[in-house]
């Protein structure tokens, strides 16, 4: 039985070398709670908000409005 070598030749007995540019240390997301229950949260807007979907009062949710608008004069 033979061992794994890497490509220059040397054996490795950790395995082969990682693709280069795959071995970039992974991001880790800070922990998020509510300012509620203090439960994590993963949602992004519960993230934003801080605030869990069973602690949000309808009152506080994010505003969002569709504005329509003339063209821009010379823009298609």
């Amino acid at each position: 039985m033979t061992s794994p070598t890497n490509p220059t030749g040397s054996t490795d007995p950790a395995g082969p070398e990682p693709l280069p540019g795959t071995d970039t240390a992974q991001t880790i997301r800070s922990r998020v709670t509510c300012r509620r229950c203090h439960r994590p949260l993963h949602d992004p807007e519960s993230r934003m908000l801080r605030l869990g979907p069973e602690c949000r009062d309808p009152a506080e949710r994010v505003a969002r409005f569709d504005v329509d608008q003339e063209p821009l004069p010379g823009v298609g």
